[in-house]
């Protein structure tokens, strides 16, 4: 699909919210019960730009069809070099490559920002596309939790894969 992948600006936060929306409302990578509104997606956003981590939006002709980050795995500075992603299609855009060329580019720019480690916490193990689209770039499996959110009556798993950005743990940093 015919899309520019850019930074996200606060101007891309209703169209981020109608995305994430949609996503919380009827699926399962998020196991977020209420989608939460413009106003709580743009301190989100406003969060991670301050913290220096990559967000970026898939545009075609000013219409966002999704977007992708990379925030921090977990808040401990130890964790400071290890990043998670998350990315989110409109329902129209999926299965059309722009995951790939976010996940491509959210790779690149936090390669470029030192971190070293990107995990994927996939929501559901039936997300067969989520996990297939983190295996052809590089991520492999390091285990299941199973039956650890519950949502639309019926438990989930949350899949985790990792990937080793630029030297990743080959050197410190």
């Amino acid at each position: 699909m015919n899309a520019t992948i850019r930074p996200a600006t606060a101007a891309d936060v209703p169209a981020i919210t109608r995305i994430y929306d949609y996503a919380v409302r009827h699926g399962t990578a998020s196991f977020e019960l209420d989608p939460p509104g413009e106003a709580e997606m743009a301190q989100r956003m406003a969060g991670l730009h301050e913290g220096g981590f990559p967000f970026l939006v898939a545009d075609r002709d000013s219409h966002v069809l999704g977007y992708a980050y990379a925030g921090p795995y977990r808040l401990r500075p130890a964790y400071r070099f290890t990043v998670e992603d998350s990315i989110y299609l409109a329902p129209e855009a999926q299965r059309r490559g722009l995951g790939r060329r976010l996940l491509d580019e959210l790779l690149a720019l936090s390669e470029q920002r030192g971190f070293r480690q990107m995990i994927a916490v996939i929501g559901d193990s039936a997300n067969a596309g989520s996990i297939r689209l983190h295996r052809a770039v590089g991520f492999y499996s390091v285990g299941t939790f199973e039956n650890v959110g519950f949502k639309f009556g019926r438990w989930l798993d949350s899949v985790l894969m990792q990937r080793a950005l630029g030297p990743g743990s080959r050197t410190l940093p």
